[in-house]
Formats: C-alpha cells, sequence, structure tokens
C-alpha cells in the first residue's frame, strides 16, 4: 500500500525501489476517484500523469539521479495556466477556454520532476473565502463535509487535507492560501510578493496576488519553493532577490529569533476566545522556552480590512475588464448590439460575489470618489509598510491568528458580504505588506476542528520563517 510522509521519504522509496512514480499516481487516482463528493477537482490530468510518471520511472532505472521534486504530485488551482489543459477560474465566463502555455511555477515544477495531476476548485476568480462562489459548486472540508474548507484556494487545500495528491499550488490575495490551510489543518505558505513569478497566474489584485503552497509540512512546502521561486523575464514584478540554495532549516541554537505579537489583535473582539486563549497560551511556552517575546501596539487594525477591500475590487475592476466573450468563454447568442452582447456576456459569466467586486472597484475608482477612497486606502497602505520596516528592525517574527473562527458551515455567511470580508481581518496585513506568511496547524479547538498559528517575517525571509515552522511543528504540533 502505498504511503506519503515526506519527499524525503518518498525518494527513498523511490531509490531502494519499494515503491515507483506510476504507483504514487495510480494511488492518487483512485483517491481522487473515491473522494469525488468533495468537489475538490475540477480536471485531472491522468493520462499526462501516467506518462509523465512512466518516463520518471525509466529515469531511475537508467540510473539517473532523482530530480528535486522527482515524480512529487502536485496539483495547481483553477488559475493557474497548464498547456493543453482548461483554464476557467471556476467561472462561467471563460467555460471552454484552455491554457496555451504554462505559467512559470507550472514549468519549474516539470523541470524539477514534478507530476501534475490536475486542477483543483476555487472560488470564482479567487474572489471568497469560504470556496463557494464557484461555477462547479463548493468544495467540502474532508474533516467535516458540512463546512467549509476556507477559501479562495479551497480545492487546493482539501486535495492536500484529503490525501488526493503530496502538494498543492494556490494563490494568495488576502489570506487565500493561509485561511484554508487553517480550516483544514495543513501548512499554508504565501512568499514575499515577487518571490514567484505571476506570469500565467490569472490576475485579481495584481499588487497583492501570490501563488501560495499547500503541503503536509514545513520542509515539503521549503522544497517546493526552492524550485518555483526566482526571477522570471516574463513577470517584471517577481523579484530578483534570489533564495539561499539549499534553504538551511536548522535553527540557530545560541541565537533564538525575537517574536512580537500585536495585543489589539489577540484581543479583537471577533476572535473565538478558545482561539485567543490558544495563542496566549503558545506565547507562555515560547517564553518558558527562552523566546523573548514583545507586545506591541498597532493601531490601524480596523482600517486594514476596508483599504484591503479598496484596493483589490479596484485592481479586479481593471483586471477582469478584459473578459467580455469576444475572444474566448460565455458569449450570449440572442443579443441586439455590440453593447448588450458585452452586458450579457459579463451579467451570466460572471457570479455574483465576482460583479460585486467589480462594482466596487468601478466604484472608488469613479470621479468624486477616487480621492476618498482609493487615494485614502493607497495613503494607508504606505503606513502600513513604513510601520512594518520599522517592525522588524526589532523583532524577527510576528505571530497572529489566521482566522477569527474555525471552519464555519456551509451558507453560513453567504447572505452577508461583509461578515465574509471581516473574516480577512488577520491575512490581509502580510498582502498589503508584501511580507511572507505560514500557517502552521498547531492546535484542536474544542468543536473538534484545526485551527493554526500564523507567522510573518520581514520581506525575502522565508528561510527563517520555514525554519521556525519545522521546529514549532514537531515541539508544539498536535500529538
Amino acid at each position: 500500500m502505498f504511503l506519503f510522509t515526506s519527499i524525503d521519504e518518498y525518494h527513498r522509496a523511490l531509490a531502494d525501489g519499494s515503491t515507483s512514480c506510476e504507483e504514487a499516481v495510480n494511488h492518487y487516482l483512485h483517491k481522487i476517484r473515491e473522494s469525488q463528493h468533495l468537489n475538490a477537482f475540477v480536471h485531472v490530468y491522468a493520462e499526462q500523469a501516467l506518462q509523465q510518471a512512466r518516463e520518471l520511472d525509466l529515469q531511475i532505472k537508467e540510473g539517473q539521479p532523482l530530480n528535486p521534486l522527482h515524480g512529487v504530485v502536485i496539483s495547481i488551482k483553477d488559475v493557474i495556466a497548464c498547456k493543453r489543459f482548461p483554464l476557467q477560474a471556476a467561472s462561467k465566463i471563460l467555460s471552454g477556454y484552455k491554457s496555451t502555455f504554462n505559467a512559470t511555477a507550472v514549468d519549474r515544477l516539470l523541470s524539477a520532476g514534478a507530476i501534475i495531476i490536475g486542477s483543483n476548485n476555487c472560488d470564482e476568480f479567487a474572489m471568497g473565502s469560504s470556496n463557494e462562489n464557484s461555477t462547479y459548486g463548493p468544495v467540502l472540508n474532508a474533516r467535516d463535509t458540512a463546512r467549509v474548507p476556507g477559501g479562495s484556494s479551497g480545492g487546493s487545500a482539501v486535495a492536500v487535507q484529503a490525501g488526493l495528491c503530496m502538494a498543492s499550488l494556490g494563490s494568495d490575495t488576502g489570506g487565500s492560501v493561509r485561511q484554508p490551510a487553517d480550516f483544514c489543518g495543513i501548512v499554508g505558505l504565501k512568499p514575499t510578493y515577487g518571490r514567484v513569478s505571476r506570469y500565467g497566474l490569472i490576475a485579481y489584485g495584481s499588487s497583492f496576488d501570490q501563488i501560495g503552497i499547500f503541503s503536509q509540512n514545513a520542509e515539503d512546502a521549503a522544497a517546493i519553493l526552492s524550485v518555483i521561486a526566482g526571477p522570471d523575464e516574463y513577470d517584471a514584478t517577481a523579484s530578483s532577490n534570489k533564495l539561499p540554495s539549499p534553504l538551511n532549516l536548522n535553527l540557530k541554537k545560541d541565537k533564538k529569533p525575537v517574536i512580537g505579537y500585536f495585543k489589539q489583535m489577540l484581543d479583537h473582539p471577533s476572535l473565538d476566545q478558545e482561539i485567543r486563549k490558544s495563542i496566549y497560551n503558545q506565547i507562555e511556552k515560547l517564553k518558558e522556552d527562552n523566546y523573548v517575546v514583545k507586545e506591541l501596539e498597532f493601531d490601524l487594525i480596523d482600517y486594514i480590512v476596508p483599504t484591503y477591500y479598496v484596493l483589490t475590487t479596484a485592481e479586479a475592476s481593471s483586471n477582469l475588464s478584459r473578459y467580455d466573450g469576444i475572444r474566448y468563454g460565455h458569449q450570449n447568442k440572442n443579443t441586439k448590439d455590440l453593447e448588450h452582447f458585452y452586458a450579457q456576456n459579463r451579467t451570466e459569466g460572471f457570479g455574483k460575489e465576482v460583479q460585486r467586486r467589480i462594482l466596487l472597484g468601478t466604484f472608488v475608482l469613479s470621479t468624486g470618489y477616487y480621492d476618498a477612497y482609493f487615494t485614502k486606502a493607497q495613503q494607508v497602505r504606505r503606513i502600513l509598510l513604513d510601520q512594518t520596516s520599522q517592525l522588524f528592525e526589532d523583532i524577527d517574527l510576528l505571530i497572529s491568528p489566521v482566522s477569527p473562527e474555525t471552519a464555519f458551515k456551509l451558507g453560513e455567511k453567504t447572505s452577508d458580504p461583509l461578515q465574509m470580508y471581516l473574516a480577512d481581518i488577520y491575512t490581509v496585513f502580510a498582502n498589503l505588506t508584501g511580507v511572507p506568511g505560514i500557517s502552521i496547524p498547531l492546535f484542536e479547538h474544542s468543536n473538534g476542528l484545526p485551527f493554526s498559528l500564523q507567522i510573518m517575517t520581514n520581506h525575502f525571509n522565508e528561510e527563517l520563517l520555514l525554519a521556525v515552522s519545522a521546529e514549532w511543528m514537531k515541539k508544539y504540533g498536535r500529538s
């Protein structure tokens, strides 16, 4: 029976012949078929995955060294381009479209020997916190199918949670990797903005979007990040700041990182009391283990969600203007004129949440409101960036909750968009400032559901972030 625990263990099994890439792929294809009720996958690349597996097995038989991600079975969110396969962003507007190229991240995975097994369900155009805004229907949380998996990368999270692949890629614009990881009890990494190329990622908020990683452990996230990170001639926002290679996940014993937390975040009235208590208890454990932990003031907490939604909806309004049904996607057949054709295509092609965000974005960019909303939000973002730079002069790590609550029930928040938006209160800080953040599953609620600790570091310091995550999961994680 095939069993996956980590990429390192898997590679040892491949090397000693106790398993094969083909066996791994067949195992996951069987699991995907068995778990169709979770609705995590929208397309399965079975034929291509098996062909890749056989080629990789042949390389081993010929004595070739293992590639960095040799035979690692990965799924990708339905906003990341994979050549010749459907790319729909879980939206009717892109119905029937197949990608003509690979995203840079996908190219790098394939070059490193990874096997792409399929694409995952998500909130339409990555807009949502529950994975209920999808033309394919909602994704179910494998831990409790009456609950949401989080969003917008819910399908990618459940694919790892339910053991349907070894790891997966999602995208994180305001928490869309870390929050689903929190709800599903797995690791979710959002790298620094610009660390991973966005070429081939369907844009939602171009100055916020970042491809992220779901995995069972921090070491696997580090292995995948090492492959997909780096500059890219196709993406001007991809940083030339190179990731250390290989990543050193061993913390220095003689110099523990200094930790900070925002008191206003932990004492915010929206936070579940049990989550608050668990994180305060974790702070005490860290102090007992001789970490320096500093309580910090943060008086902008009530501004971060409004700032985030003003800016991201403005960018969404601009980015989604290209989808009109002319070149590809949904087309209304009963039209009177060109204007009506555009209007009907977009009305029928976009779901309600996407329409809502386009309208909000168009409003804040409109004459008379631009300065009052968009310009003001940009000013708040600048203040946040300046404060963050100062903050990381005094501390190495910033910790916080990931979400105010554990996974909520399907349909619980769909009638109140504001309640859904406020669920992002702890994650959007990292996107507004561009710093890396990770969700690590350390806790279990009395309701039986997992929840996580969020850790953030300064820009381009993923090595420390992942090293701390690996150590804390071993030391403090659920037994």
